[in-house]
């Protein structure tokens, strides 16, 4: 769900207030540079956080400054990929009694609109699919900057965050605490004009 999430928040990022230099094109998500994170937070029984990342995925974006309605986004995550840098806890959480990451190791997440809401910022809207169950999220997003790098690619990059409910995407927590029954979702990502 965390990964959905921010993805959503990173494809929405893309659909942001244009700067001058800006012109209608694609972008793919720079994963190989590492210049894109999809990170989480959760409770840990309501006395401290557990924090964690999705280490693998890929997407890209459609940005238009002269029409941001027709911004769109779509992302897909290796949920087996997910790290809160524990191994067991890792394993745990990807298990059947959370992810399932064996039955369902994909997350995706599919645009659906984009709507300005100030400058340089704007609410992505979108289906997320996580745990086999897919639900239409919404996630505040920022545009961080763009323009040319010191190689002559143009870039911009977002940021946004979200909350998921666990149980919206069939992920059972009613055995812990209600401060674990929401995660939080982070997403920062930055795109390389195609």
């Amino acid at each position: 769900m965390i990964k959905k999430t921010a993805i959503a928040a990173a494809l929405a990022a893309t659909a942001l207030v244009p700067l001058t230099q800006a012109q209608a094109a694609d972008y793919a998500i720079d994963t190989e540079g590492q210049h894109a994170f999809i990170q989480f937070k959760i409770s840990h029984l309501g006395f401290s956080y557990i924090l964690g990342s999705f280490e693998e995925f890929s997407g890209s974006f459609h940005y238009d400054p002269e029409n941001l309605e027709a911004s769109a986004a779509n992302l897909e995550v290796d949920v087996t990929s997910l790290t809160s840098n524990h191994a067991e806890r890792d394993k745990h959480i990807k298990s059947d009694d959370f992810l399932a990451t064996g039955e369902y190791p994909t997350a995706t997440f599919t645009s659906t609109g984009f709507a300005p809401s100030g400058d340089n910022e704007g609410v992505l809207s979108g289906e997320l699919t996580l745990h086999g169950e897919t639900n239409a999220i919404e996630m505040p997003v920022t545009l961080m900057g763009e323009g040319e790098d010191p190689w002559g690619n143009y870039r911009a990059g977002f940021e946004g965050s979200t909350t998921l409910v666990l149980a919206d995407y069939g992920i059972d927590m009613s055995q812990f605490p209600e401060s674990m029954h929401e995660l939080e979702l982070y997403v920062t990502l930055e795109g390389i004009r195609q």
